[in-house]
């Protein structure tokens, strides 16, 4: 269990105890289960959306239960997200736009793009048929995590960092395995779940050669930016 135990450590706020003889290249190793840390995200937050639900309106339910989704991760990946907003949105080469990504100041693209996928997260959490809620939100935490994996064996940006720790110890395998819990997910959800796992694996390859071409492969900041953008596609996609 202790590429589990990692896992949850890397992806969450929540109290499970880091493993002692965490070693260089485990959270790669611990990639697979990716997909199971955003199936305990999904759950806890459709827990708290069907308990909103019962108090306030959609709307009010929808951002009290992203709220609750954005802390269970500590922000990380809108971290990530605006990072990248303020980077690969540069007029300037990849050098810089490197440099961009570092800068712990929140620009103007970054604080747009924020924005904009908040808006459009709590748009489609409102308009959820509440009678499927859970499982489409267990689908865009479990698959937005799984995303991360192929974008793991992409040419890295940078040398060293989350990054190149996080590459040097994945493993083809846990593609495999990893993918079984979104796709069981959107197979259920049926014709809209299968576009949505279909949609979100074109999007998962346009970031990719978009990335590729800005600022020549990925980084730690990218895969925060993939997690966001398909769970926010899923989410709207599902929510039609």
């Amino acid at each position: 269990m202790k590429f589990l135990a990692i896992a949850f450590n890397l992806l969450t706020i929540l109290p499970v105890r880091a493993p002692q003889n965490w070693e260089s290249g485990d959270s790669g190793r611990a990639a697979g289960w990716y997909p199971l840390v955003g199936l305990a995200i999904g759950a806890l937050v459709s827990g708290v959306y069907y308990l909103f639900a019962s108090f306030f309106s959609p709307l009010v339910t929808a951002a009290l239960s992203l709220a609750i989704w954005v802390a269970l991760t500590g922000g990380l990946h809108l971290d990530g997200l605006a990072d990248c907003c303020d980077g690969l949105l540069h007029a300037s080469n990849p050098e810089r736009r490197l440099e961009i990504m570092k800068d712990s100041r929140l620009g103007a693209f970054g604080g747009i793009g924020l924005v904009l996928v908040l808006i459009l997260k709590v748009s489609a959490l409102a308009s959820l048929p509440l009678e499927r809620a859970v499982h489409v939100i267990l689908l865009a935490a479990s698959l937005g995590r799984w995303s991360v994996l192929p974008a793991g064996f992409q040419p890295l940006a940078r040398p060293g960092g989350i990054g190149a720790d996080f590459a040097s110890g994945l493993q083809r395998s846990s593609l495999v395995w990893g993918v079984l819990i979104p796709l069981g997910l959107a197979i259920y959800l049926g014709v809209q779940g299968m576009i949505a796992l279909g949609l979100s694996l074109v999007s998962l390859y346009l970031i990719l050669q978009f990335v590729r071409a800005r600022i020549g492969g990925v980084t730690g900041d990218v895969f925060g930016l993939i997690v966001e953008v398909i769970e926010t596609l899923t989410l709207i996609i599902l929510s039609a």
